[in-house]
């Protein structure tokens, strides 16, 4: 019977002990949270100053940069932490398998350290561990902004358009900064005395990364169209059998500025693959000879091979970190609407954003549906037809969407216009169309298909609509699609 007592006893306070500790960290994790919301203002409102700032300090951007990185960090915890204290049992929540899910980030995420991709961890364990690293480390900046924003305020400002902040999001390229910077620091270098050769900066990425939309912002900086007095883009199918007057006739002029004084030109060589390595000097050798001194050389390229032909450290772009594609997916679906006052649907847009896989046409077209309709059966709708979208193309496994490979799309509606039989409708491929070729363009958007909104069938292959670009070089993006028949068993 002692023995019995002894044991209750030990229980009932070890329960107690663990029940104490709990809400210790209970109020801990508040206090924290508190904090990190404190700290995510001050650091927001900095970064938002330096991005409407023309910043030349390379120290000074890539300070920009982390403290942006960090924001997106604090914003994504905060905002899973908001997920999580929702309770997950509601009946709307029940309708798309929120907690069942692996992608949940309300029962899931990643660890925030930049330094390694550790696997996913329940949200419950080391969470104030977590917590306070992001609030450590946000404190840190705070202490040393003073003199960060002195030296700021000492750069010009850049010229803005009124826009609101969801507004503004939308119609701007978006973390590219250090980049970007880094691009215009090399074209504005002056070359060595005596250097004969052309400086060529390769940039290089996957696939409807954001090379082309990189390169437009770059060659639309005032400083550079200051700089050169023309400024060419190379719009051949490639350089195999390139001569210097071939070249000439295959290049668009993007800018020409007579009154610079000068005869520099920037030229911008769009390529999908590698270039052979003998083309390449016989063509640069030739325009080493008719280019003026300090003319540069930008190469875009899905092949890192072209990365031997820089003449600097290249750019390789690649998709975003989860915090900053997460920042930016829910800018673009709330726009001005408040996130706190919807957690549900925040917390369904977490989940839709980490199925996306980085994708930038895809965060336009789901945010574009999204926004019609801020209903949580509706947003549950669209998750869940994202999970079946998911598994039937398998070969999308990976951290950046394969846009050029045939897969089958899910539909959000379903209608008597489209008979059993032809309930599947698949993508073959998808290319961009540039802003001059609107007669074009499809009238059918993807959006149509998935809410089936279009009033006729059409009959075999035909063409949509993706994603018409907001930003420069302001491309449409078309998918080549069909239905097929399948019979459900």
């Amino acid at each position: 019977m002692e023995a019995i007592i002894s044991a209750l006893l030990g229980d009932l306070v070890g329960r107690a002990i663990s029940f104490v500790a709990e809400k210790r960290n209970e109020q801990t994790a508040v206090e924290d949270l508190q904090r990190l919301r404190q700290l995510l203002l001050r650091v927001s409102a900095v970064v938002e100053e330096a991005d409407g700032r023309c910043v030349t300090n390379r120290g000074m951007i890539h300070q920009a940069s982390t403290m942006r990185e960090q924001m997106f960090r604090g914003y994504y915890l905060l905002d899973a932490f908001r997920c999580r204290e929702k309770k997950t049992g509601d009946e709307e929540m029940s309708l798309c398998s929120f907690v069942q899910s692996k992608f949940n980030p309300a029962k899931r995420f990643r660890r925030l350290s930049s330094d390694t991709q550790i696997g996913s961890i329940e949200f419950g364990r080391d969470v104030s561990k977590e917590l306070k690293h992001v609030v450590l480390v946000l404190e840190s900046m705070v202490a040393d902004m003073k003199v960060f924003v002195i030296i700021l305020m000492s750069y010009p400002r850049m010229y803005r358009q009124p826009y609101g902040a969801y507004l503004f999001f939308d119609k701007c390229m978006f973390g590219r900064q250090m980049e970007r910077e880094q691009a215009i620091s090399f074209l504005l270098q002056a070359d060595p005395l005596g250097a004969g050769s052309l400086g060529v900066l390769p940039i290089v990425g996957p696939r409807f990364i954001g090379k082309s939309t990189l390169v437009e912002y770059v060659c639309n900086d005032e400083r550079l169209r200051s700089h050169f007095s023309s400024i060419l883009l190379y719009s051949g199918n490639g350089l195999k059998d390139e001569t210097v007057m071939t070249f000439r006739d295959h290049c668009v002029i993007k800018h020409q500025n007579i009154a610079s004084g000068n005869e520099r030109s920037l030229v911008v060589i769009e390529l999908i693959g590698d270039v052979d390595e003998g083309v390449w000097k016989r063509l640069l050798h030739s325009a080493e000879r008719c280019m003026t001194s300090g003319s540069k050389i930008i190469v875009t390229s899905r092949s890192e091979k072209m990365l031997r032909f820089g003449t600097t450290e290249a750019i390789k772009l690649s998709c975003l970190s989860k915090e900053a594609y997460w920042y930016f997916f829910k800018m673009l679906v709330f726009g001005s609407t408040d996130p706190e006052e919807h957690p549900k649907l925040t917390s369904i847009a977490m989940e839709a954003a980490l199925g996306m896989r980085g994708s930038f046409i895809f965060v336009y077209i789901v945010a574009a549906l999204l926004r019609e309709n801020l209903s949580i059966q509706f947003w549950c709708r669209v998750l869940r037809n994202n999970r079946k979208y998911l598994e039937k193309n398998a070969l999308l496994a990976g951290e950046y969407l394969h846009e050029d490979k045939p897969r089958y799309v899910w539909s959000l509606a379903q209608t008597r216009r489209v008979s059993e039989d032809l309930n599947l409708f698949v993508l073959h491929d998808i290319y961009q169309k540039g802003h001059a070729a609107q007669g074009e363009v499809p009238t059918i958007t993807l959006v149509d298909v998935l809410s089936r909104t279009w009033s006729t069938v059409p009959l075999g292959k035909f063409e949509i609509l993706g994603w018409r670009s907001p930003i420069p070089p302001y491309y449409n993006y078309v998918y080549a699609c069909e239905f097929v028949r399948h019979k459900n068993p």
